[in-house]
């Protein structure tokens, strides 16, 4: 539709669509405005220049979603921009973008630009600021993210972007080849975008990322960690998949390749690894540590798959060999070191063998710390939601007998670590043992007795465990 139909249509933007298709994607041609970004675009135009909300804002609010944060491109300059408000930060002024501060909230305003010629996949060599809006949107890289909307002049889509809501596809702007190149990470927004909404990634651009994948090598492990973990913690992270199937896994995480093309002969098994990973990922809640682990649970398999004389295949020490790669891959792709230990402590115990006793129990949150045990429930029910049904129910039941041991191990508030222990190094001291070694060897002692019979966690009774000081 051309800008003038749609102004026609303003008032369209104040009820739902009633078109079926557009139900059933939950798109609503309704766009409010907060206060603020309302004012900056009023006062922008009140000074002769035109101004819209643009990008993922509009594409949100017409999906009935809260924007996140509130984008505004307009044909004014950036010093024109500082002039009209009181406080503003430069926050890429090179680029055309100012942060225009309302109260304590910013909101960025960037000129209406033209990138100039990419040469390294991510920056353009140069930038030309243009008053034609339809040249600041044709390059941006989606359809459903080239929207622009002011309360003046109602939604302005000149690329289609209303129309891929409402078929759930994501369609580049243009020539897909074109906006890859000038920004490789694109490719994994893509998917991404596609696993946030439940989209469909259009064909044409679909090929063109299966052809360009190679260029997101250079695009750096932060950039691509932040897409990543986006996708991961998105409505639909098997579609990962898709990230395999246009090959870009193969440039930022070959591992899980090898997991897509290693098979599972054992009846505990219904999918190949790498599907097997994709099905867990969907029984878990969208936490970033619990999706990574779950991503990760299984990636030594492949190093460790062999077939015994009955044709059947095992995967022997895959947590601790799995573990290891944890470790590289996240350390590669810029994780914190927080995340990291956290996931790699769940890969090395996803697996580990728990026996439905109170000692056993208690042992095992000692073994595998307090912090990282109770995860390891959804952890574990995720993956064998995603086995065969083998012996499934038997697998849930002990899961659950596990878990109730646990839950009346803390009720009953059973000493689980040194920090629990009835006593402490200086009540050692005081008791007339020297600083050393042995004070901690001591606690260590006294903590296993404690494991297996936790009441006699008593300052008294163990201190009258120590050999007399005559």
């Amino acid at each position: 539709m051309t800008v003038l139909i749609w102004r026609m249509f303003q008032e369209f933007l104040k009820v739902r669509v009633s078109d079926k298709k557009s139900r059933e994607k939950g798109v609503y041609m309704q766009i409010q405005l907060p206060e603020k970004v309302h004012n900056i675009i009023e006062t922008i135009q009140a000074a002769g220049y035109e101004a819209y909300a643009v990008g993922g804002c509009v594409r949100d609010s017409l999906l009935g979603k809260e924007p996140n944060d509130w984008d505004i491109t307009t044909s004014a300059k950036p010093e024109e921009i500082k002039k009209l408000f009181g406080r503003t930060i430069d926050t890429g002024i090179q680029h055309g973008t100012v942060t225009v501060m309302m109260e304590k909230e910013g909101f960025e305003v960037t000129t209406y630009r033209i990138d100039g010629e990419y040469e390294d996949s991510r920056h353009p060599k140069e930038v030309t600021f243009t008053a034609n809006l339809t040249e600041d949107l044709r390059r941006r890289d989606f359809t459903i993210n080239a929207m622009a909307y002011n309360e003046k002049d109602g939604l302005i889509d000149i690329f289609g972007g209303m129309q891929d809501l409402e078929q759930g596809i994501i369609r580049c702007v243009g020539n897909a080849k074109e906006r890859f190149t000038e920004d490789a990470l694109r490719m994994m927004r893509a998917v991404r975008f596609s696993a946030q909404l439940g989209y469909t990634i259009e064909e044409k651009t679909k090929e063109a990322i299966k052809e360009l994948a190679s260029t997101l090598q250079n695009i750096s492990a932060e950039r691509i960690q932040t897409e990543l973990v986006k996708l991961l913690i998105s409505d639909h992270p098997d579609f990962l998949r898709t990230a395999y199937e246009t090959n870009l896994t193969k440039y930022f995480l070959p591992e899980f390749d090898l997991c897509m093309v290693t098979t599972q002969n054992n009846p505990h098994h219904c999918y190949d690894v790498g599907e097997h990973i994709l099905h867990t990922l969907q029984e878990i809640k969208p936490d970033k540590v619990l999706r990574l682990s779950m991503l990760f649970h299984d990636i030594g398999k492949p190093q460790t798959k062999t077939v015994d004389e009955k044709g059947i295949s095992h995967n022997h020490g895959h947590a601790s060999v799995g573990e290891e790669m944890t470790v590289k891959i996240l350390h590669r792709l810029k994780f914190d070191n927080d995340t990291i230990f956290k996931v790699r402590k769940l890969v090395r115990y996803h697996d580990y063998k728990v026996e439905p006793s109170a000692k056993y129990v208690r042992r095992a949150v000692n073994r595998i710390g307090e912090d990282i045990f109770p995860l390891l429930f959804p952890v574990k029910y995720a993956d064998i939601m995603a086995q065969s049904d083998y012996q499934r129910e038997e697998k849930l039941k002990r899961l659950n007998e596990i878990r109730e041991i646990y839950e009346q191990i803390l009720e009953r508030k059973e000493c689980l670590s040194l920090k629990e222990l009835a006593v402490t190094g200086s009540d050692l001291i005081a008791a007339g043992m020297q600083p050393g070694k042995e004070i901690g060897t001591t606690l260590a002692g006294f903590l296993e007795i404690v494991l297996e019979n936790p009441e006699y966690n008593r300052k008294e009774y163990l201190l009258s465990l120590l050999p007399s000081q005559e």
